[in-house]
């Protein structure tokens, strides 16, 4: 990396539930547009439980000069759908996506088949061609799915394959896991930019409960230190800042294509971590 132009920043938000979390989000996305951004993507709920309020958010703030990257999946659509919401998005001026697999909805479990993020950036790919960058994930401490984690890398080698340009990671708290899983997939025939997904630290339950359910790592070191806190919510959010400032350090040093920010549709601590890297001083 020779500079900060030539990477990618980019902030994640999800549908709110009610217009309360409506008229918050429009202020949360007020102040990190002012932090110029490269795109923001919006989040699809399992199951497509989210679509309609993806959609609505991801047209309004494009409208309002944002660059969006809706998520997509199969979860709650056919083809059809799916192909007039690819039309609608192309209509909007929009040029990215983010395709996941999605998540089942809770109850559902062996009811649903699933149908898998290759498959679906094929069907980008067949319906729109280029017109798409298409983001896929991928897991520096493996899917808690995975059974071993050359088959891990493996699915991720398939959605590639199938034409995505780029991946975000799930977050992450140790550095060296992200570096050695870039190693491994560049060996593995692996060579578009893999973004760093991260976390900013803002309540340490809430934390804990996210990364149990999708297999990210909280270091011991860092659980107790936040666990320290107790109720003190202002010491461990700065506390936090701090820590995950010095984590984009590193990975920006050591080469990382960008910072993908799961802004939780909060403002402050992104915001803080931002202007720690100065990166609005980019060019």
């Amino acid at each position: 990396m020779d500079s900060l132009s030539q990477t990618q920043f980019s902030v994640e938000f999800f549908p709110p539930r009610n217009a309360t979390g409506e008229t918050k989000l429009d202020a949360v996305h007020a102040k990190l547009a002012a932090l110029k951004p490269d795109f923001f993507s919006v989040t699809y709920g399992a199951g497509g439980s989210t679509k309609a309020g993806t959609k609505q958010i991801v047209l309004r703030y494009q409208a309002l000069g944002s660059t969006l990257a809706p998520h997509l999946s199969f979860g709650g659509v056919d083809e059809d759908e799916l192909r007039s919401l690819l039309e609608t998005y192309k209509q909007a001026g929009i040029n990215r996506l983010v395709a996941l697999r999605g998540d089942i909805p809770s109850g559902i479990g062996a009811v649903i088949q699933h149908r898998y993020a290759n498959k679906l950036v094929e069907f980008i790919r067949q319906e729109t061609g280029d017109h798409f960058h298409i983001d896929v994930a991928c897991y520096p401490e493996s899917h808690p799915e995975s059974p071993n984690f050359d088959s891990d890398v493996n699915y991720f080698k398939q959605k590639i394959d199938a034409g995505a340009n780029s991946a975000i990671t799930q977050y992450f708290y140790n550095a060296d896991a992200y570096f050695r899983f870039v190693e491994y997939c560049d060996r593995s025939g692996i060579s578009v930019p893999i973004v760093p997904g991260i976390m900013p630290i803002t309540n340490y339950a809430n934390l804990a409960r996210f990364s149990e359910k999708c297999g990210a790592e909280i270091p011991q070191w860092l659980g107790k230190r936040l666990q320290g806190y107790g109720d003190d919510i202002d010491g461990l959010r700065s506390f936090g800042v701090d820590v995950v400032s010095a984590l984009c350090e590193r990975l920006l040093e050591g080469g990382a294509p960008g910072l993908h920010f799961y802004s939780m549709n909060l403002a402050n601590s992104v915001s803080q971590i931002w202007h720690n890297l100065a990166l609005s001083d980019r060019s």
